[in-house]
């Protein structure tokens, strides 16, 4: 039986990684939480920026 090859560590996909660091992230404030994440924490720890209004 031939042996498995080993995972290419060079196959990478960015996006996937960031996604799944801001939910680790996601996951580890809210369980720190004695309630609900506020709608700021979230956008905080998803780097989510006010928009500016357009005038």
């Amino acid at each position: 039986m031939a042996s498995p090859e080993p995972l290419d560590v060079r196959l990478r996909d960015q996006d996937v990684l960031d996604e799944i660091e801001m939910t680790s992230n996601l996951m580890i404030a809210a369980s720190a939480a004695s309630g609900r994440l506020s709608q700021h924490v979230v956008d905080e720890i998803l780097g989510v920026r006010p928009r500016r209004s357009v005038a």
